[in-house]
C-alpha cells in the first residue's frame, strides 16, 4: 500500500468536503446510504470495530483498514480518527485501489 497517496488523497477528499469521521456520524452515513467506502483503523477498539464492520456487511459499503488511529487522523489533519466515511464515488474507488495494492 503507497501510504503516502491515499493520504494525500483522503486529505484532498477532506478539503473538498467528502469524508465524514467519528463512529456516530458515519454509521448514520452507513444508514442513509450516503456512505461509499469507510475507512477503519486498525487499532480501533474491537466494539467500535465490529458495530461498524457489521453495519458495513449489512448495508453493502465497502470497507478498508488503514495501520493506525494517528496516521487516519493526520491523513485529513485532525487529531486522532477510528472511523472516516468516504461520501463519493470518485474519491472511493481511487481510495479503494490505493488501499488494496
Amino acid at each position: 500500500m503507497n501510504q503516502e497517496k491515499w493520504m494525500t488523497l483522503l486529505g484532498l477528499a477532506n478539503r473538498a468536503r467528502k469524508i465524514i469521521s467519528g463512529e456516530e456520524l458515519v454509521l448514520r452515513e452507513i444508514k442513509n446510504k450516503k456512505a461509499k467506502l469507510v475507512i477503519l483503523s486498525d487499532d480501533a477498539s474491537f466494539n467500535t470495530s465490529k458495530k461498524v464492520q457489521d453495519k458495513c456487511t449489512y448495508y453493502q459499503v465497502p470497507f478498508r483498514f488503514v495501520q493506525s488511529r494517528v496516521q487516519l487522523g493526520h491523513a485529513i489533519g485532525k487529531e486522532e480518527r477510528v472511523v472516516v466515511a468516504i461520501l463519493e464515488e470518485g474519491f472511493a474507488k481511487k481510495l479503494t485501489s490505493l488501499l488494496d495494492e
